[in-house]
């Protein structure tokens, strides 16, 4: 089990004394937007709620909401527990003096609820007014053929298959120009304001900027 823990702390034992006794890692993050694309490798995040319950919220509902992260468990102080509600987004919380047996039993049970998605295989990609052919590699809005190149195309290919799911640059750029790219995460930015450009001002807010994380393809609302 991969396990990511956001905290200002930098030992882990500092910040969930139990969490050394794990079978598993936990790597420690600082909660900056340049370390929300590590959720992407993770099978539980959690979050350090003890120094400033209100700024663990937000970290909670964003990861959970816009990034759709996979499950969260919250650490906190005795007495956090009285301010945690279901609007956090998170699935369960410890208390940072839990035992290592009882922080196993919690992280268990939340792999046991991690639903595991199949991979779409399907040629045909459909987001609002936004049809994406996969095979002839073609993308049109309202029926008018965008004129795309290859890098632009499989960006907005892979916007289109998480709508609504806010993409960090760094998950943007291994997933479209890979891993070992040396380039900065300026591509990406140059990259979408072509996208924008080419989807029209009609259609340009399609792709929506969340500050200073990165961007999504806004989902269509229902009527």
């Amino acid at each position: 089990m991969h396990i990511i823990m956001f905290t200002h702390e930098t030992d882990i034992a500092t910040a969930l004394p139990s969490a050394c006794f794990l079978d598993s890692h936990v790597e420690c993050l600082t909660p900056t937007p340049s370390s929300y694309s590590a959720i992407d490798r993770a099978d539980v995040v959690m979050v350090d709620a003890r120094g400033d319950l209100m700024r663990a919220r937000a970290l909670c509902q964003l990861l959970s909401g816009p990034m759709d992260c996979g499950p969260i468990l919250v650490v906190l102080e005795e007495g956090g527990a009285a301010v945690v509600q279901p609007d956090w987004g998170a699935s369960d919380f410890v208390m940072s003096g839990a035992s290592p047996a009882e922080l196993a039993a919690r992280l268990r049970l939340l792999r046991t609820h991690t639903t595991v998605l199949e991979p779409v295989n399907d040629d045909r990609i459909e987001v609002g007014e936004l049809v994406i052919d996969t095979t002839a590699y073609t993308a049109r809005i309202r029926g008018t053929l965008i004129d795309l190149t290859y890098k632009e195309f499989e960006l907005l290919k892979y916007l289109a298959l998480n709508p609504g799911r806010v993409l960090t640059r760094d998950a943007l750029l291994d997933e479209v120009w890979g891993e070992n790219y040396i380039g900065g995460s300026r591509t990406v930015d140059v990259h979408i304001r072509r996208l924008r450009a080419k989807l029209g001002t009609e259609h340009d807010y399609l792709i929506g900027t969340v500050r200073n994380v990165g961007y999504r393809l806004e989902a269509p609302t229902e009527p």
